[in-house]
């Protein structure tokens, strides 16, 4: 199973921006999908999931101004990040875990593959 994340980038205070994830290898309906990020020196945190129901689950911090969505057919995982504040620069990961089902499992050890990461930088 392979994850490739992109869409990363520089961007001011208040934008947006889209993350994608592709997913191959496997049976992607099959697999929770979450997103995680990491920033210098912290570590790695939730941010948002899907369920094999398209169930979601996001983190307080981004509730309201992120948006996770699956698209089974094209094997991805989108997360949209609008408001985009200083804080939200990291590393953003995206992870698969093929037990989970409806489960959207919220630490790293519950993912079993995970994508190179991509960087985003919000400036003030």
């Amino acid at each position: 199973v392979q994850l490739q994340a992109s869409g990363g980038g520089l961007v001011q205070t208040g934008d947006s921006l889209r993350l994608s994830c592709a997913v191959s290898g496997w049976t992607f309906s099959r697999f929770v999908i979450g997103w995680f990020r990491q920033a210098p020196g912290k570590e790695r945190k939730f941010v948002a999931g899907i369920g094999r129901g398209d169930n979601t689950y996001y983190t307080d911090s981004v509730k309201g101004r992120f948006t996770i969505s699956r698209d089974n057919a094209k094997n991805t995982v989108t997360l949209l990040m609008n408001k985009l504040k200083p804080e939200d620069t990291a590393v953003y990961y995206c992870a698969a875990d093929h037990n989970g089902g409806l489960r959207i499992g919220v630490t790293p050890l519950t993912y079993d593959y995970w994508g190179q990461g991509t960087l985003v930088t919000v400036s003030s």
